[in-house]
């Protein structure tokens, strides 16, 4: 059963009946335990569950220290192009929204890669808007044989690819692969995706295992919390993670946690998710999927970055900038959204150092 088939079998999951009939017992009894099940999953992410934190926060360092010892590995964006024929309403890139369009030349994204690797940076993740006509796979392809020279990890997240797409980019040095969902409600899906290519639910959630299965390194995945429930949606993504850790377990499977943030265009039907919602939500996750990796983006501030370090993070954004060419351009272009954290690499390194864990540049090369 691929994960569509056990995204569906869900559908009429009670959410209500099963957090209303949790005890303080259940829960904790949930957290001594060696392996969780999906249910039990759904159980840490229960209002009854949030007052069991700090339990948590225990359990789950034990488990980051246990997988991933005391290392944060530090990457970066770089924009390539903001060209997009989707209609979403929440993103900047929005094709309806008035905004600066802009593509890099080989030239510019030399210089843009020798700006990041000035930094010491050595992992790079790499994003178009959603454009095949202005970001065809050649493209990508060029770019990544530029980029390949100053960086050893190369990560992409842009349009949902066909199988033997992900095979030529990860021919060309490609070694991993972002994929948000945005959001595993179908229905909201639906109606937040307006029109384009995008709105193909199923062809979106099954990219990342058309990546696996061709044998690509790595895959992070997630969904723009906000859109919807955070309960819910944090137990599909967890679910969408494990089944593909099942499936495919020689891939390192990470999730991120992004937060809606503010951006070009007006979308008022935001779900509120607090900070204390974000590390309950890191927590049910360690639990849950002691060996995946967590990141972390500069959608958060500088102070809840580095307060949650110790809770489970392996992964952190650091230097960023969501502009098209925005290491190296002195031009005011338009970004995908704002970012909040917007310390340099280096700043990010020292704030590492100071809670007692050690930034990585670079731990992973082909070989």
């Amino acid at each position: 059963m691929g994960f569509y088939d056990l995204l569906k079998s869900y559908d009429d999951l009670n959410y209500d009946d099963i957090f209303n009939s949790m005890t303080d017992e259940d829960i904790l009894r949930i957290i001594r335990k060696r392996k969780l099940s999906d249910v039990d999953f759904l159980k840490l992410l229960s209002p009854q569950a949030g007052k069991h934190l700090e339990a948590m926060a225990q359990e789950g360092y034990k488990k980051t220290l246990q997988h991933f010892g005391k290392a944060i590995l530090l990457y970066t964006p770089m924009y390539l192009a903001n060209y997009c024929v989707n209609k979403c309403a929440y993103c900047s890139y929005n094709l309806e929204n008035d905004i600066t369009r802009k593509k890099l030349t080989e030239a510019e994204i030399e210089a843009e890669a020798k700006a990041i690797a000035d930094t010491g940076l050595r992992h790079i993740l790499i994003l178009t808007g959603e454009s095949r006509k202005h970001s065809p796979i050649s493209y990508v392809v060029k770019a990544v044989n530029i980029l390949k020279k100053y960086f050893d990890s190369i990560t992409i997240e842009i349009y949902p690819l066909s199988e033997e797409e992900y095979g030529e980019l990860i021919e060309a040095g490609v070694d991993g692969l972002t994929v948000y969902q945005e959001v595993y409600n179908p229905e909201i899906y639906d109606r937040v995706h307006i029109a384009g290519p995008k709105k193909n639910y199923r062809f979106r959630l099954e990219a990342p295992e058309r990546a696996c299965l061709q044998k690509i390194r790595s895959v992070n995945i997630g969904a723009l919390l906000g859109l919807d429930d955070w309960r819910k949606e944090a137990f599909k993504t967890g679910i969408h993670a494990r089944y593909l850790q099942d499936t495919y377990n020689d891939v390192d499977i990470s999730v991120s946690l992004p937060r809606i943030r503010p951006h070009v265009g007006v979308f008022e039907e935001v779900h509120d998710v607090t900070d204390k919602d974000i590390v309950q939500i890191m927590l049910a996750i360690r639990l849950f999927l002691p060996n995946a990796g967590i990141t972390i983006s500069t959608r958060e501030n500088q102070a809840f970055r580095d307060n949650i370090i110790q809770l489970g993070v392996t992964k952190m954004s650091a230097g960023v900038s969501t502009e098209v060419g925005g290491h190296t351009s002195k031009e005011d272009d338009t970004s995908q959204f704002e970012i909040s954290d917007k310390r340099t690499v280096e700043e990010v390194r020292e704030a590492i150092l100071s809670k007692g864990y050690h930034p990585i540049y670079k731990d992973w090369m082909k070989i």
